[in-house]
């Protein structure tokens, strides 16, 4: 009998590994329909060794990872549906998060060095020093992307520079490099015993150290952060057979798909066309605008990546993108920090609790202020506390404050393109907020799609892999646009403007509140922090009194 004649009710699978900054998960699609059989979700510890340091334990990952596989197929059996029928796996990640490791041990030689970690801020100080005039943007030409902590180049040459391990490992050509998906498609395609030491087209644009027009390794980046070549991933399309899983889950299943999270999520939202936009709303907030295959470069503070390349031979997409580091994780930080939140869920109901309007400006630069502005001297501020101020008001002004920084890049991207986006596709973990969507309506005077189907990420990479040659279960452009929630804007253009000069005067406030030692230990890289210390500690004091009071 035909495996295909053989197959359950759904027809073919697909699996999306989907890890995320804060979570790993693993989907199930059915490719004839899009729909989500089943799925299994695990959290991931992030740790903060000093101001700035944000880390993650690699085989946390790895392993959380092959627990939801597992975790899955039984899932998959109890609803009586045949894994065997899974034909393809993808997989979307975190981007920039960079893991190093031993290739004849298999072990991570430092932890995972997470994507919104500071510590190489001196270094690209260090580097300016040898730049004329020392412009931020001297490499944009070669990788679309200015000198930022965010970009895994600084953060793989700070460990080469730093961690004896990786010195000792590159000495003996046992140091391997990757971001997470390379580091998952290694482990999960054999490891030590045959592994394959690739990434895709997307991931790899994002480590200042691929060339935006050939795809490949540049030499002259190279040469600048003095990256051995040799330890570096293959790069390859977004759409291709990798490997074939070599573990005890889904052995021999191909894995033939591979895009960073907001890639991923762009081609899940079936963004396909030039000009067409989407933002995603998780831990950071991601703005990515098809710009088709023209490489549009950004004079106004956003990043030209690599889209996606569905194929070896396909022409490669490209997009300009807005990167927000703070989104989701500001409702953590009222969570954990202050206690203001029980759980993220709670947001919207405290902050429509808040009857008069809001005069409390948040802006959440915990790490420095990513697009359009890319100062990594910013800090956090909140402006405009009054003796009628409570943990409401707060609450309000954080999510606000998301929806300010949309309309940041949005204005950004008006003036790199001439146009202005008719609507806004969103998804993420944050568009189930109405509040916030609405919000986000009337702060950018834009209206606001949002898919019911919200598992747009893994449904992008799960294309991928589904549309594959030698796969072929997945057909692009039969997919229908999935039903969506429409917010409209309901306040004047006016209403708006006011309150965005409002944000404006609260980012003026931010920024220059960091102050750097040349002296520094290597494993000591870090500002020094001035008033905001203070500032931040006597607010939190303020807020809990008014916690209380309320």
């Amino acid at each position: 009998m035909n495996k295909n004649d053989s197959m359950s009710r759904y027809g073919p699978l697909v699996g999306a590994i989907d890890e995320g900054t804060s979570s790993t998960r693993f989907l199930i699609f059915a490719a004839e329909t899009a729909e989500v059989l089943t799925y299994h979700q695990i959290s991931i510890e992030q740790f903060f060794p000093q101001e700035g340091w944000v880390e993650q334990d690699a085989m946390e990952i790895l392993n959380a990872v092959k627990e939801c596989l597992r975790q899955t197929v039984f899932n998959l059996e109890q609803l009586s549906i045949d894994p065997t029928d899974i034909v393809a796996i993808g997989v979307t990640n975190q981007r920039e998060t960079t893991v190093v490791w031993n290739s004849v041990t298999g072990e991570p030689l430092y932890n995972a060095i997470v994507w919104m970690d500071m510590r190489t801020t001196a270094l690209i100080d260090e580097l300016l020093k040898g730049i004329h005039n020392q412009n931020e943007n001297y490499l944009k030409p070669l990788c679309g992307l200015p000198l930022s902590p965010y970009f895994s180049a600084l953060k793989l040459k700070w460990l080469l520079e730093n961690v004896p391990r990786v010195q000792e490992a590159l000495a003996n050509n046992q140091c391997m490099f990757g971001t997470i998906d390379t580091w998952l498609i290694w482990n999960l395609t054999g490891g030590v015993k045959g592994g394959v030491h690739t990434t895709d087209v997307t991931n790899a644009s994002r480590t200042m150290l691929m060339n935006i027009k050939t795809l490949q390794w540049d030499p002259f980046l190279l040469s600048f952060f003095k990256i051995p070549l040799n330890i570096l991933p293959q790069i390859r399309s977004s759409s291709e057979i990798y490997g074939y899983v070599q573990g005890d889950t889904l052995r021999g299943v191909p894995i033939s798909g591979c895009l960073g999270d907001q890639q991923s999520a762009l081609v899940g939202q079936l963004c396909l066309q030039q000009g067409q936009a989407k933002s995603t709303y998780g831990t950071g907030c991601f703005l990515l605008y098809n710009t088709g295959p023209a490489i549009v470069d950004s004079p106004h503070g956003l990043l030209t990546t690599v889209a996606y390349k569905l194929g070896t031979n396909a022409t490669p997409i490209y997009a300009l993108e807005g990167s927000i580091a703070i989104a989701g994780a500001a409702m953590k930080w009222l969570r954990d920090n202050l206690g203001i939140l029980k759980n993220a869920k709670d947001s919207q109901a405290i902050a429509e609790s808040v009857s008069t309007d809001n005069h409390l400006t948040f802006v959440p630069a915990f790490s420095g202020l990513y697009a359009p502005y890319w100062r990594k001297d910013a800090r956090s501020v909140i402006c405009g506390l009054t003796e009628r101020s409570t943990s409401a008001h707060l609450v309000k002004a954080a999510l606000q404050s998301v929806c300010f920084q949309i309309r940041d890049v949005l204005e950004a991207m008006k003036a790199d393109t001439g146009l202005t986006l008719s609507k806004l596709l969103v998804d993420g973990a944050m568009v189930k907020n109405d509040l916030l969507m609405q919000m986000q309506a009337d702060i950018c005077g834009t209206p606001v799609i949002r898919p019911l189907m919200s598992e747009t990420t893994a449904l992008g990479v799960a294309i991928a892999a589904g549309s594959a040659e030698g796969i072929r279960k997945w057909d692009i452009k039969a997919e229908s646009i999935v039903p969506s929630d429409i917010f409209l804007p309901s306040i004047t253009d006016n209403e708006s403007d006011i309150l965005y000069a409002q944000w404006k005067k609260g980012i003026d406030r931010s920024l220059g509140w960091t102050l750097v030692d040349d002296k520094k230990d290597s494993y000591m890289d870090m500002h020094k922090i001035t008033a905001p210390g203070a500032f931040i500690i006597v607010t939190m004091i303020i807020l809990a009194v008014a916690k209380y009071r309320a």
